[in-house]
């Protein structure tokens, strides 16, 4: 969160948060899998890339570039020996001024990683 590693239990944001109050927050869901050669990460560039395209739209600048991103993803999930699971890269207004304008509000990046299985149902026929 914010450029450092924080334990599960310690990842708390104040309850002014603009984005609790607004709404105003971008993220992604992207999958880890185990494979025949290692874990794999699903189109990790190409999730990056629509996070920072969906806070371009929203005329939020992310304060760290898509390379810087990735790489953190990565770091993370080894960090936590995440052999299959989650991965939510999640960008927001953090506490500030109350307010619809956030643009005096910091904007928080936060990376959580956890396991979680399979991401897709199997669907039976009948």
């Amino acid at each position: 969160m914010n450029g450092k590693l924080i334990k599960w239990n310690d990842a708390k944001i104040h309850v002014l948060t603009h984005a609790l109050h607004y709404g105003s927050r971008i993220f992604e869901g992207i999958g880890v899998y185990k494979t025949s050669k290692g874990r794999a990460v699903f189109r990790l560039k190409d999730h990056v890339k629509r996070l920072f395209d969906s806070a371009e739209s929203l005329f939020t600048e992310i304060p760290y570039s898509e390379e810087k991103i990735i790489n953190v993803v990565k770091e993370t999930i080894r960090a936590n020996k995440l052999k299959e699971g989650y991965i939510r890269p999640i960008i927001f207004y953090g506490y500030g001024k109350m307010g619809l304008d956030p643009t005096s509000t910091e904007i928080n990046v936060a990376i959580a990683v956890w396991p979680w299985g399979s991401l897709y149902w199997k669907i039976s026929q009948s």
